[in-house]
């Protein structure tokens, strides 16, 4: 039913909309859209405020299942580019019809390139197929440095005149990168091997970069089967920990009763902050101060 309701309301912007690619959005600026709040702050470290930013997915929302609101489709129909993550759940289930609301937007895969981690890796005759990719790449700052040269190089195509800016300001935000990968990296060297536990398996580029081994209690996208939750539970005795990571937009009942079987507690966290730096470095700091 709602695939059905998004086809009608994309044929009714169709109607309406110009196909005219030099469309700017309510501030008078070229419209980018992006799909997650950190891809704002990455664009911004970049361009500054010459584009008008429009996230896609909203403060307090799972990326995993959202749904694009009527309002949200206009949005997009002005958009010069779309900065994709690239695996998330609704890209996924919309990168073949939205482009229909606007054929001169141009779709960037900002996961093209980088060191996934994927459930298996199929070769065929002529290409690679990946499935069960992890999604939660901008959770390591490698990563992101990759990411945020991409961005840049698109930014510059569409605004030519401030290429060099965008260059510019492009080394300096990687340049703060480096920096703050040295320091997660100096600070979580005594940890190496170290165990921790999330609800949804969010954390797992960050756990590769650092030598930290992630365990969920999620399994597969589901909710824990009351075996898959005994195996954690048992783990996490066995390794006497007391912590259980979530994210902010999860229901967390299921937490809580991990928490109370192993006689610890729920720690939140927000992968999705905006304010990316200073959350990597506070979830650093929780780990540290729970193992």
């Amino acid at each position: 039913m709602k695939q059905i309701l998004l086809t009608v309301v994309i044929a009714v912007f169709l109607f309406s909309c110009s196909s005219n690619k030099n469309k700017t959005g309510s501030e008078g600026k070229p419209v980018v859209a992006v799909s997650i709040l950190p891809q704002k702050t990455f664009v911004e470290k970049i361009a500054g405020d010459d584009f008008d930013i429009q996230v896609l997915v909203p403060h307090g929302a799972s990326p995993e299942s959202y749904s694009l609101l009527p309002s949200q489709l206009k949005q997009i129909s002005q958009a010069r580019v779309w900065f994709r993550m690239g695996y998330i759940g609704f890209e996924l289930s919309l990168k073949n019809r939205i482009p229909e609301l606007n054929r001169n937007m141009r779709m960037v895969d900002l996961s093209d390139g980088l060191d996934l981690i994927a459930g298996e890796i199929v070769q065929h005759d002529d290409h690679v197929h990946i499935d069960g990719v992890d999604p939660h790449t901008w959770l390591s700052p490698k990563l992101v440095k990759q990411m945020a040269e991409k961005i840049t190089g698109v930014l510059s195509e569409l605004n030519p005149e401030k290429a060099t800016t965008y260059k510019t300001n492009y080394l300096k935000f990687a340049k703060e990168i480096d920096q703050l990968d040295i320091q997660i990296k100096n600070a979580l060297r005594e940890y190496e091997g170290r165990s921790f536990i999330t609800f949804h398996p969010s954390l797992t580029y960050f756990a590769r970069d650092y030598g930290l081994v992630q365990h969920s209690l999620e399994s597969g996208g589901k909710e824990p089967t009351p075996q898959h939750m005994a195996r954690v539970v048992e783990l996490a005795r066995k390794e006497n920990i007391r912590v259980i990571y979530i994210q902010s937009e999860f229901d967390q009942d299921h937490a809580r009763v991990f928490a109370e079987e192993i006689n610890g507690k729920v720690v939140e966290v927000w992968p999705l902050n905006p304010d990316w730096k200073d959350n990597l470095l506070r979830m650093t700091n929780l780990f540290i101060e729970n193992f």
